[in-house]
């Protein structure tokens, strides 16, 4: 007969335990697996960002708060849907409003959307963001594209990226057979610019010109307005910087010909500087709301502009099709 020690007694008490816990776990997640509480990891898991649903909801949240900030001329109303390019401009505009108009938009109509199509991405880690692609009730015949972004579930969807494009400028896009659509990298090397790459070479081309644009109303025809800005006894300048980073990033979704079509962010200033002995135009009451010193011989204005842009595979010139900027500070010198 075989005697246990206390050791011999020790590790097998000690696997039995063992095995008794991970018994105890592997049925519990059994139990979560059959009530649909499985708590998948975002940040690993290819999952699409959102679903349909969640989508309708959380453009009709957006519609709702930024129609409440509008008429009230009240920042903080719509503050928690908007981000990025969008809230830079959004809050400036409301700002300049609640500055000429304490009382509020006496102007003030409803936006209002129908004919929304959502272009879902299916993606592992966060953001998790879609497009919605709406006919709105402002802006003739154009659909809005509102971009919508979060960086975890517990945060709502919030809208970086607003554009308007005519329809027939809105590419088709590559899904699966669920319906899911493809997200590209911004370190992409399949398209003729990685995405991520876009915002410093747009900054770039309309400083000195590049062959990385198609011609177009926002890029030669942009250069060639600010040409045409400086006039005898009022010089402007022009500076141009990427903007990247954070709730900026571009985003980027895979087209049915391999290209893609990005959403990306630029933020640049515009110096009016008079002659001697004279002085710059007196701005707008909506410049002078969000204008800081006195403007007296100069003028700085700094806008955030974002831009949409289909981004050809291979190789080729990326056109730009829409381009959305805002006022977002001045000074006066």
């Amino acid at each position: 007969m075989t005697h246990l020690t206390t050791r011999d007694r020790g590790p097998r008490r000690l696997r039995r335990r063992d095995r008794t816990a991970l018994l105890a776990v592997s049925l519990t997640v059994l139990a979560l697996s059959a009530n649909g509480c499985v708590v998948v990891h975002g940040e690993r898991e290819v999952l699409p960002a959102t679903t349909r649903a969640e989508a309708a909801k959380a453009l009709k949240q957006f519609t709702d708060a930024y129609n409440k900030a509008d008429e009230a001329y009240d920042g903080s109303l719509d503050a928690d849907y908007t981000t990025g390019a969008l809230a830079d401009i959004d809050s400036a505009r409301l700002k300049a409003g609640h500055a000429t108009s304490p009382s509020g938009n006496s102007g003030h109509s409803a936006l209002e959307f129908d004919d929304v199509t959502y272009t879902i991405p299916k993606k592992a880690g966060w953001p998790r963001w879609f497009v919605a692609d709406a006919h709105g009730n402002k802006g003739g015949d154009d659909r809005w594209l509102l971009v919508f972004t979060r960086d975890s579930l517990s945060e709502p969807f919030q809208v970086a990226y607003l554009t308007l494009l005519a329809p027939d400028s809105v590419p088709k896009f590559t899904t699966d057979k669920d319906g899911w659509a493809e997200a590209v990298p911004a370190d992409s090397a399949q398209l003729a610019v990685s995405p991520g790459d876009l915002s410093q070479d747009y900054a770039t081309y309309l400083k000195s010109g590049s062959t990385v644009f198609a011609d177009g109303a926002h890029t030669s025809g942009w250069r060639t307005d600010r040409e045409k800005s400086t006039k005898p006894g009022l010089a402007t300048q022009y500076i141009d910087e990427p903007l990247t980073a954070g709730d900026y990033a571009p985003l980027a979704l895979r087209t049915t010909d391999g290209g893609a079509l990005v959403f990306f962010t630029t933020r640049y200033y515009a110096k009016q500087t008079a002659a001697a002995g004279t002085s710059v135009p007196t701005p707008n009451e909506d410049v002078k709301a969000l204008t800081k010193g006195e403007i007296k011989q100069s003028l700085t204005m700094q806008f955030v502009s974002n831009q949409v842009a289909l981004d050809p595979a291979g190789t080729g010139k990326v056109s730009v099709l829409g381009r959305i900027q805002g006022l977002t500070s001045a000074e006066g010198s």
